[in-house]
């Protein structure tokens, strides 16, 4: 059954992403496209240059007003997600701190063990240690 139409193997299929990615403007096509904006004059012009770059009225809406408030790093694009902080010097105090003090206490405890054994020692031997000042 023929539909009249041939089968070309050199014509190739047209695919669609699934997923479009998200688009980004340099700074210097942002100033490019205000400025053609701003010199349409007459009705249908601004229609016309969004139409052929392929933009929605909010990028110049929101791109004016990145200008008007003198931001430059406004006209890049801009780094998505949460912003960096520098990690704040008096935490990294305390964690040294916190870690000196695991490491002292796990010295006294050695220490405090090996205590308790020589007294044991002792008094499996029969021998009368000296009493400290400190002591237990």
């Amino acid at each position: 059954m023929s539909t009249g139409t041939a089968f070309n193997p050199t014509e190739r299929e047209v695919e669609v992403s699934t997923k479009a990615g998200r688009r980004r403007f340099t700074a210097e096509y942002k100033r490019r496209v205000l400025q053609e904006a701003d010199a349409c004059s007459k009705s249908g012009e601004l229609g016309a240059l969004l139409r052929r770059e392929g933009l929605y009225s909010s990028h110049l809406a929101a791109w004016r007003a990145a200008r008007s408030r003198g931001e430059l790093a406004g006209l890049a694009p801009r780094k998505r997600g949460p912003k960096v902080q520098p990690p704040d010097p008096r935490d990294q105090r305390i964690a040294e701190l916190e870690r000196e003090n695991r490491r002292l206490q796990a010295r006294a405890e050695r220490a405090e063990a090996l205590v308790e054994v020589q007294k044991k020692l002792a008094q499996l031997l029969g021998l009368d240690l000296p009493e400290t000042n400190g002591g237990r």
